[in-house]
């Protein structure tokens, strides 16, 4: 347990509680090591009958409302690195959060584990994305706010977002990593991002029953209510159709063509990231559906991770868009078509062997 996270066993779950109001639960290297240490002691523990991951109630909560439960990663921590000793820091929490990552991901079958059951209410972003997609029972609610924005400060969809958005059906994975468009709780159940839906204020009453030893699948199956109509469903088709392909010069050309205020929403978002990342992020879908598991994705983005972090693009998207707030990033290069196959071959390659990720 630490000041940031708070991991008990809580009658017959093991409850994981972010705790940075402030932050928007944003993770640390701590609070990171926090929950894998947590999880590696309940597996196969046959008094702790699920993983519950919350956040802590932040100071204006109500029963129907939260802010977040997870905004992602510790980005200060990261530009820092960036910064000031080449990255070294910042591989370091990539290393440990892709390890939780993945553990998380094969807790249940491949570590002998408990079902997870993660409450996605408020904002879940990037390092909340990849804490709460591997459980099987992931929850929606209507605060959710759910996207992978990292092409807006010069990174990529990580934390496993190359595998769960390469596997979206009608490429609304390559369109949430593009335009890192956010997702309500209605948007999440219908795109396959959430599992089940319940109104915001049966969240404490589900964690209730789950505390005191009922099912996710029955407290969840009886606290469940069909969520509102999801407002993206209706461009479902224009989506397929702008971002059919894996190159970024061709989807901005065709958006460019089409016409039409959604069109023309999506082009302004395509203009504003970062041209690098955007061509790194459809490289990466497309590649993590070649991939055997889910070990070799988080594999694969830790190589991206490293060489990304250090790049221009990334220290100054987080500048613009964080420190200063000016919204007005100067990515380098500025146009797609000056990221060169060359420089996405080397962002892509393999790293020497001692300095390759692997699993717990």
């Amino acid at each position: 347990m630490s000041e940031e996270v708070l991991a008990l066993v809580d009658g017959a779950v093991g409850r994981i509680s972010l705790n940075r109001p402030r932050a928007l639960h944003a993770l640390t290297t701590r609070m990171v090591k926090t929950i894998t240490n947590a999880l590696l002691c309940w597996r196969g523990r046959t008094d702790i009958q699920a993983v519950l991951i919350d956040h802590s109630a932040e100071p204006d909560d109500d029963a129907k409302r939260s802010r977040g439960f997870c905004a992602g990663g510790d980005i200060n921590l990261l530009r820092r690195s960036a910064i000031e000793d080449n990255g070294r820091e910042g591989r370091r929490f990539f290393f440990d959060e892709y390890r939780l990552n993945h553990l998380l991901y094969m807790y249940e079958s491949g570590f002998g584990g408990q079902p997870i059951v993660a409450f996605m209410d408020g904002v879940t972003m990037g390092g909340g994305v990849g804490i709460s997609q591997p459980a099987r029972f992931r929850v929606a609610t209507e605060n959710t706010r759910l996207a992978m924005p990292e092409s807006g400060i010069g990174l990529f969809p990580d934390v496993g977002g190359g595998w769960y958005l390469s596997r979206l059906a009608g490429r609304l994975g390559q369109y949430l990593a593009l335009t890192g468009a956010r997702l309500d709780g209605a948007e999440c159940m219908w795109a396959g991002l959430a599992s089940h839906y319940l109104p915001a204020e049966q969240i404490e009453v589900a964690k209730a029953r789950l505390v005191f030893g009922e099912t996710p699948e029955n407290v969840l199956g009886d606290l469940s209510v069909n969520p509102p109509e999801p407002a993206l469903a209706r461009y479902a088709g224009d989506i397929e159709r702008l971002f059919a392909s894996d190159q970024l010069d061709e989807i901005i050309a065709t958006t460019a063509a089409e016409g039409g205020a959604f069109a023309a929403s999506i082009l302004d978002k395509l203009r504003a990231k970062s041209p690098t990342s955007c061509k790194v992020a459809l490289r990466q879908l497309a590649t993590s559906l070649k991939l055997p598991d889910f070990a070799a994705n988080m594999a694969m983005e830790y190589r991206l991770a490293a060489r990304v972090l250090v790049m221009p693009d990334f220290a100054e998207g987080v500048r613009a868009m964080i420190v200063d707030k000016d919204n007005a990033p100067l990515w380098s290069p500025s146009t797609s078509e000056a990221v060169s196959p060359a420089t996405l071959d080397a962002i892509f390659n393999h790293l020497p062997q001692h300095e390759e990720w692997t699993p717990l």
